[in-house]
């Protein structure tokens, strides 16, 4: 649900949701008790309500705190990631340009084909939380089996090849640590802990009573309205994959990378066949 919620609204439409219907909520269930119980408007029970209250609120706060902070670094970690297997696979481009042509060609063809399918095969598997090696696996062993099959003659070459088997380590590792930051969401216990403190913090500000009701309202509509947006901040950050706020395909189509996204349609078709070790 939160997946669907995120790939199909906006976080504008998700804030007004969020934040809006929390205060709205709140508003309403502080007039509707001070209607049934008018004792509470004249405060008979405010020190004790003031203390719970700030009691609550500051183990409420160390909570949220603890895991928009936690979901903030997660989300800053796989843009790193991402950011960091792209760079390895444009190097592998760079490096392959010492190597005779046919081995090239390989090694052009199969990042060629790797960076089509984490974009337009994995992307969509990741915002929709059923991610997968998918295509990339056979252009991946595509790449390896043209370094692999291709010996270095001159220190010149030996080095690049080094650099290019190096990079092309680092990839895998990064894809492997990119699909399991997409398979990662919030732990249950952390997630009643951020939204059921909300329903008991909430309506601990109803029985703070105050003689105006507008005063009373701002202060609930206040609370809740900081409440709602931390939520939302949860819910947001918590699929970095998914929704306005997530980790971008970018660097795939960028720097070195960006030749494979300029060329014709019938070129990249080509690309996309899996190459034999003999080819």
């Amino acid at each position: 649900m939160s997946l669907w919620l995120l790939n199909h609204f906006s976080t504008f439409t998700l804030a007004v949701g969020v934040v809006g219907g929390t205060v709205l909520l709140s508003v309403g269930g502080s007039v509707l008790l001070r209607r049934r119980y008018p004792s509470v408007a004249r405060g008979e029970h405010n020190d004790m309500v003031g203390v719970t209250l700030g009691m609550f609120g500051a183990i409420y706060g160390i909570i949220l705190a603890f895991v928009i902070v936690t979901l903030w670094t997660q989300l800053e970690d796989t843009q790193t990631i991402v950011a960091t297997e792209a760079t390895d696979a444009a190097l592998i481009t760079r490096d392959a340009a010492a190597f005779p042509a046919p081995v090239r060609a390989r090694l052009d063809s199969a990042v060629s084909g790797y960076v089509h399918a984490v974009v337009e095969d994995q992307w969509p598997r990741m915002r929709a939380g059923d991610p997968s090696y998918g295509a990339t696996e056979t252009h991946l062993r595509a790449a390896f089996q043209a370094l692999q099959d291709y010996d270095p003659k001159s220190p010149s070459k030996q080095v690049f090849y080094e650099e290019a088997v190096t990079r092309l380590n680092d990839v895998a590792s990064q894809r492997r640590a990119r699909i399991t930051m997409a398979r990662q969401e919030l732990p249950p216990l952390l997630q009643v802990l951020a939204f059921g403190g909300a329903l008991v913090l909430v309506p601990l500000t109803f029985l703070y009573g105050m003689r105006k009701l507008r005063v009373q309202l701002l202060f609930v509509a206040s609370v809740a309205g900081l409440v709602g947006f931390s939520l939302l901040l949860v819910f947001v950050l918590d699929r970095p994959f998914a929704g306005e706020l997530s980790v971008s395909p970018a660097p795939y189509r960028e720097g070195a990378l960006a030749q494979y996204w300029n060329r014709g349609a019938g070129d990249v078709g080509a690309e996309h066949q899996p190459l034999k070790s003999g080819e």
